[in-house]
């Protein structure tokens, strides 16, 4: 087991990447976050009766489409722990939610609902760099530091299996507050500007989410009060940062979708 290098100090986390976030103090170390990240991989993926992780040698076309276009965000030059964190993707088999999260230390979860949803690469790019971003900024384990009391993250340093189990619970569902989410907006802005895809694609998916009424929205949309008002955003971003790609690639995207069970 990998224990964390916590200290119960708080420590100022460092400020990196799309913006400077909010709650910045943070007990858990970049170590902690790798570590932390690994413990709820093995979490997830080691009880298959609460989610089920598509096969990576079964579905080897679709891990590696997506993986190439992570590998186009990692290589923008813009995400600060590109070589530190794991960036590991894994696909969970549930059309029914429209969701994608990223864990500490880079650890990539994306539901087969909204892969189906989204209509183009580009708007896929667009959710990963979104979430990357979260990871980036080290957002998850900020909220954590809110949320849980020092003796619960004493427990969770300590190796507790229903401590462990109880914050990877929270890291699926977790919503994030309204600066975290605009921060991670930006980067996914960012990641994209030097790909060649249309750097606002992200916004896509919150207009269609938005014009369709979902009536269960995915927690990206959980803290917001208006997806226009994150669309705008969207692309004030790309013009302040003067992005000019426009590949959206929807013929791929739709042939490579089509490879899911």
């Amino acid at each position: 087991m990998k224990y964390f290098l916590f200290s119960l100090g708080l420590c100022c986390a460092l400020l990196v990447g799309c913006g400077s976030s909010e709650n910045a103090l943070n007990f858990f170390s970049l170590q902690d976050d790798i570590a932390l990240g690994e413990q709820v991989r093995q979490e997830i993926e080691c009880d298959s009766s609460e989610l089920i992780i598509l096969d990576s040698t079964r579905y080897t076309a679709i891990y590696g489409y997506l993986y190439g276009i992570r590998d186009s965000l990692l290589n923008s030059g813009q995400v600060h722990f590109k070589d530190e964190f794991s960036w590991r993707i894994r696909i969970i088999q549930d059309d029914s939610t429209l969701n994608a999260f990223c864990a500490p230390g880079g650890y990539i979860y994306i539901y087969t609902g909204i892969l189906k949803y989204l209509e183009a690469e580009d708007q896929l790019a667009g959710v990963l760099g979104h979430e990357m971003g979260h990871a980036d900024l080290r957002h998850s384990t900020r909220q954590l530091t809110k949320m849980y009391g020092v003796q619960t993250l004493i427990s969770l340093v300590a190796g507790d299996r229903e401590i462990i189990k109880q914050v990877t619970s929270s890291l699926i569902g977790l919503s994030f507050s309204r600066t975290h989410e605009k921060e991670a907006d930006e980067c996914s802005v960012r990641y994209l500007c030097p790909t060649g895809y249309n750097s606002d694609a992200g916004a896509l998916f919150f207009e269609k989410i938005s014009k369709e009424g979902v009536v269960n929205p995915p927690e990206i949309l959980s803290t917001h009060p208006d997806p226009g008002n994150r669309v705008e955003a969207y692309r004030t971003h790309k013009l302040t940062y003067g992005c000019t790609g426009t590949l959206n690639q929807e013929e791929r995207y739709q042939k490579m979708i089509e490879t899911l069970p």
